[in-house]
């Protein structure tokens, strides 16, 4: 429950964070690996591009973070 947690607030903090600054990695190259046209379409104010770049990037953070936190905690335990 805990690593749900922690990995929705990593999400969300890198998600306010990137759709300012589309540039961090691994977003934009998650991007064009898929091979998605760009697009300036706004949704919800903003383009759909950087959107979905920031929504990678909130992903590939979220789940790094979870990860360690999980392994970490774990260690915690067995201790």
């Amino acid at each position: 429950m805990k690593g749900a947690l922690v990995f929705l607030i990593v999400f969300f903090g890198a998600l306010v964070v990137c759709l300012g600054n589309a540039w961090i990695p691994p977003g934009r190259t998650i991007y064009g690996v898929l091979n998605i046209p760009e697009t300036a379409y706004p949704v919800l104010g903003v383009p759909a591009t950087t959107l979905t770049i920031a929504v990678f990037n909130g992903i590939v953070y979220g789940v790094v973070v979870w990860v360690i936190y999980s392994l970490t905690l774990g260690r915690r335990k067995k201790a």
